[in-house]
């Protein structure tokens, strides 16, 4: 294992109230103490403290976000300040789940249909992989870690070592590939696939984005080993030494495998018994059906559909124990930071109930063996006891967190950059549409962005319809719309691709959008979550990075929670003031740059590359487009006759893409069905 320290690279310093802030919780760390508070409002840096306690504090640090969206951010930010460092992300992988289901009442089965984000799955084995091997690690998590993973042990021994000059007979190296869940492909190389050819042997790890290893044997002995670019093949380093880690977080060696398929035939056998004395036949029939085929399907391939739901005997736990997870990977002396707590803390409290009550119901009418249900979250309880030390960092943080921190919580109010928090305005929600669309025509002609809450996604839906139709660029954002979109979003905004912003609860907590100057809070007056003094101080924080912010709360009349939120604000701000008064501070909006976060999520697209390189040489000495075409025929077929194969396929794909792009143009004949066929579907996905 590499141990490397902690580095911050950043033009900033501890300023404000982060220095005292920094030394109270480390204090508090070296103590011993388990639980922490850090009051930080908005634009105070809290990311910068949580930084640099990390780095004086010397740990493996798991951050927990409540969504992937502000986990997303949190990455970015992360990644910038430890560029040397391990920083990795780790969120659910499902681009869409629906979970297996059976509804009673009208004998409805719902099959589990899920859609993974290949990128966000290459990234979680990159983290696992990294606690492996060096300690300076940080993994941005969201709060989906507490479900279960394989197990750590299982995982970290399913490995192959490879160094040069070893012997690696090929036929048991192909095999061992396999049992580790890759997949061969002699035709296209993706990630978790390997393809073979002779002696030459190459492999996608499948912790790799780019980047394949390939193997040269002579005879059993490795003879080289090369990192090199899938795509066309060339070296960008000779290496000495590789360690392969499995394809799956759920990778069962054989022997756990032939135990695990005894242990689920005796549970089989005793719930059939329990099923059987019922009189319940039909269940009893049902789940003996499933189960064996369940079991043919391990017997032959090492997995089946659910596999996750037989976990209990994969891992050799005992009934009710804690199912392995994120957490088991750190090792024993790590640090845990719970960002935006009084929103994550819940959540993790939440998810155990949810998920035990669809298993009940499935193990209860015959669709899976009672150990399903110890395919599940953490409880609540058991993610309390396992925890490594703990900062629980919130501009509002909840009494669940003030009671283990023993009532005592580190402020960090004083920004700064001198900004106060906005200027808060109550209006009438009589009128807040109008006055809505006044407000945001005075704010957008100063260049500034805005953000508006509404009640429901309906709502957010069509009040961004109708804000648009006013002339007014906006875009709306809530749960249905998929993770690296939403991150997407939030880019563009800042970058004023669009000026309005339109949600519900996502744009509380931790968004970061320095040129936000108005935050719009419609029916404020509506008490309840959405609502309550928690989430407006939270909503109104979100215009404290910007010198001009303002608040405007719509609500007919003032309610506690308004109130709430109105006097602890003006408290912010009479502690700002007076620090700015004392330093001769004037404020200024913060000032960050746009980073593209997607560029370190997303693969590459090759087919944009190869664009690229079209229209370079098509401009070349001013040539047409079909001039260009011409020449680069000629070389694709000259490559050919010269056996240069992959020369040859780029310059076909090279060409693909320029006739395409100059069809798509305007160029050809083509175009304006293709532009309409775009249109149309553009307003399809619109509606």
């Amino acid at each position: 294992m590499q141990h490397n320290d902690f580095i911050i690279e950043s033009d900033f310093v501890l300023a404000g109230d982060q220095p005292a802030a920094c030394d109270a919780l480390l204090d508090g760390l070296k103590q011993g103490k388990k639980s922490q508070v850090l009051l930080g409002v908005t634009g105070s840096g809290k990311t910068f403290t949580m930084a640099n306690v990390i780095e004086r504090y010397k740990k493996p640090t798991l951050i927990l976000a409540p969504n992937k969206i502000l986990a997303a951010q949190l990455y970015g930010e992360m990644k910038n300040f430890f560029p040397h460092n391990g920083v990795h992300y780790f969120v659910s992988y499902y681009d869409y789940y629906q979970p297996e289901a059976y509804v009673p009442s009208s004998d409805t089965y719902i099959e589990k249909e899920s859609t993974i984000n290949e990128q966000i799955d290459r990234m979680r084995h990159d983290a696992t992989r990294a606690l492996f091997e060096r300690s300076d690690v940080i993994i941005i998590a969201s709060v989906s870690c507490i479900y279960g993973i394989g197990d750590r042990e299982t995982y970290g021994s399913m490995v192959i070592d490879i160094a040069r000059g070893m012997t690696l007979p090929r036929s048991a190296f192909l095999k061992r590939l396999t049992e580790l869940h890759y997949r061969r492909n002699d035709i296209e190389l993706k990630r978790g696939t390997f393809r073979a050819r002779g002696d030459s042997i190459e492999v996608f790890p499948s912790h790799y984005e780019d980047k394949i290893w390939r193997l040269s044997l002579f005879g059993d002995e490795v003879e080289t080993i090369h990192e090199c670019d899938p795509l066309d093949g060339s070296i960008s380093a000779t290496l000495n030494f590789i360690r392969i880690y499995a394809n799956s977080h759920y990778v069962t060696p054989k022997p756990a495998l032939k135990r695990a398929m005894t242990t689920i035939r005796q549970e089989l056998q005793e719930r059939l018994a329990q099923l059987e004395g019922n009189n319940q036949l039909l269940e009893a029939e049902r789940l003996r059906q499933r189960t064996h085929y369940d079991l043919e399907m391990i017997a032959a391939t090492g997995s089946c559909q659910g596999i996750e739901n037989y976990s209990r005997h994969l891992t050799g736990r005992a009934r009710g124990a804690p199912p392995p997870t994120l957490f088991e990977y750190f090792p024993d002396e790590s640090l845990l930071i719970v960002d935006e707590s009084h929103v994550s803390v819940p959540q993790l409290g939440a998810m155990y109930k949810g998920d035990r009550s669809r298993k009940e119901t499935l193990s209860a009418h015959g669709f899976r063996l009672p150990s399903c249900m110890d395919n599940r979250p953490l409880m609540f309880a058991e993610w309390d006891g396992m925890r490594p030390p703990t900062v629980f960092v919130s501009a509002t943080p909840a009494t669940w967190e003030r009671e283990q921190a023993t009532h005592t919580c580190v402020e960090q109010i004083v920004r700064p950059t001198g900004l106060m928090d906005p200027v808060c305005h109550v209006r009438a929600a009589s009128t807040q549409v109008d006055d809505l669309i006044a407000s945001l025509r005075q704010v957008i002609g100063k260049g500034q962005r805005a953000l508006v809450t509404t009640l429901t996604k309906r709502m957010a839906e069509k009040l961004s319809e109708y804000v648009s139709e006013c002339g007014i660029n906006a875009r709306y954002l809530h749960s249905d719309i998929d993770t690296l979109e939403r991150i997407a979003i939030i880019r563009d905004l800042r970058l004023g691709v669009f000026d309005v912003l339109i949600g519900i609860n996502l744009l509380r907590e931790g968004l970061d959008i320095p040129e936000c100057s108005l935050v719009a809070i419609l029916d404020a007056d509506k008490e309840g979550f959405l609502r309550s003094h928690t989430s407006l101080v939270q909503t109104i924080g979100r215009a404290a990075r910007h010198q001009d912010g303002q608040a405007i709360l719509y609500g007919d009349s003032v309610t506690p929670s308004m109130q709430h939120a109105l006097d602890e604000t003006a408290r912010r701000r009479e502690k700002q003031l007076a620090y700015n008064k004392e330093h001769n501070i004037s404020p200024q909006s913060v000032q960050k740059s746009v980073s593209n976060i997607i560029d370190d999520m997303c693969e590459r697209d090759y087919g944009e590359i190869h664009l690229q390189v079209a229209k370079n040489e098509a401009q070349k000495d001013g040539e047409s487009v079909e001039q260009a075409v011409a020449r680069l025929t000629k070389d694709m077929i000259a490559a050919a006759e010269h056996l240069e194969f992959e020369n040859a396929a780029r310059l076909r794909d090279t060409i693909r893409d320029l006739q395409e792009n100059h069809l798509l143009s305007g160029g050809g004949t083509r175009s304006i069905a293709k532009k309409k066929l775009k249109s149309k579907q553009a307003r399809a996905k619109a509606s």
